[in-house]
């Protein structure tokens, strides 16, 4: 009885929504639904058309189901020795490059939100001032063969590694979110400031860890300049780059067959390399697609609830 009675109380004392409320929220909702419509449907064009039979693909017949369902672009691709290699070794890069980019902007971050940080207003000038000018390509090449780091997997990791601007992102975290009164008390404790920054700082901050590590593994996903600047071996080159090998491949073998006189093939060749670009495209998104539910959750939890007492 006592909870029906307040189920009942509550349910009195709620402030009803007026009519211009009903209003907004109707087409507040309805707008938020046209954006993720247009969105998403994009998305789902590309793995209709990578799963639709080629003649539908080019005349675009299709527009919610896939028609002719075929896997001709995903066989073309997985039936290639080269993707295996190259889902490893962008693995590699991925992981390493996240682990070594979180461990570099996260304390450097860290430490140019901090008041006491001697010089720290030159430090921040001269990294901004490496977002704007920059020596090139060439110098970068000259020094990357110079401290031998060339051919290396070692140069594809640490290249790209750390941003300032993600560096910016963190640091104004820490500022806008890690109060003074609660490092103060740490300090109090005896706490020293790695011990604060490893057991305080890092605990609560998994929101911006988790952005910049998204932002990371994306931007380590999608790399394929600087291996095809810096990289021989194929042994070594990630998926971007056999994706690329095999799509030039395709599109070299469509051109070649131009040049005879059997319709038939000349079709298929061109029609196989409409259909491989849309499978190429959902074999190197779906992956890091797939990773971020994982981390979305942090982007909306408010971990500092609650962490300051008194």
């Amino acid at each position: 009885m006592s909870v029906n009675a307040n189920t009942a109380a509550h349910r009195r004392n709620a402030i009803k929504s007026s009519l211009g409320d009903r209003v907004f929220d109707i087409v507040n909702h309805s707008l938020l639904i046209i954006f993720l419509v247009l969105i998403m449907y994009p998305l789902y064009f590309v793995l209709l058309a990578s799963v639709s039979a080629p003649v539908y693909v080019n005349s675009g017949e299709f527009l919610l189901w896939p028609k002719g369902f075929q896997l001709m672009g995903y066989n073309r691709i997985f039936t290639d020795s080269r993707i295996g290699i190259g889902y490893l070794n962008t693995i590699i890069y991925v992981t390493c490059g996240t682990g070594i980019g979180l461990f570099t902007q996260l304390p450097a971050g860290y430490a140019l939100s901090r008041k006491d940080l001697p010089g720290k207003n030159i430090i921040m000038a001269l990294m901004v001032f490496t977002m704007y000018f920059g020596g090139g390509l060439i110098p970068l090449y000259m020094l990357v063969r110079n401290i031998g780091l060339q051919g290396s997997r070692l140069a594809i990791i640490i290249l790209g590694c750390t941003s300032v601007y993600n560096i910016i992102i963190v640091r104004s975290f820490f500022s806008s979110t890690i109060p003074l009164e609660l490092q103060d008390a740490a300090f109090i404790d005896g706490c020293s400031n790695q011990r604060f920054f490893v057991s305080i700082v890092l605990p609560l901050s998994l929101p911006v860890i988790s952005v910049i590590a998204l932002w990371l593994a994306v931007y380590h996903w999608n790399a394929y300049f600087n291996a095809m600047i810096f990289l021989s071996d194929k042994n070594k080159f990630p998926l971007q780059l056999f994706l690329r090998e095999i799509l030039i491949t395709t599109n070299s073998i469509g051109s070649q067959s131009s040049i005879t006189s059997d319709v038939v093939e000349l079709e298929r060749q061109r029609t196989m390399v409409e259909v491989m670009k849309y499978a190429i495209i959902v074999v190197s998104t779906a992956p890091i697609i797939c990773f971020y539910p994982f981390l979305q959750k942090y982007f909306v939890r408010g971990v500092m609830i609650g962490s300051i007492k008194g």
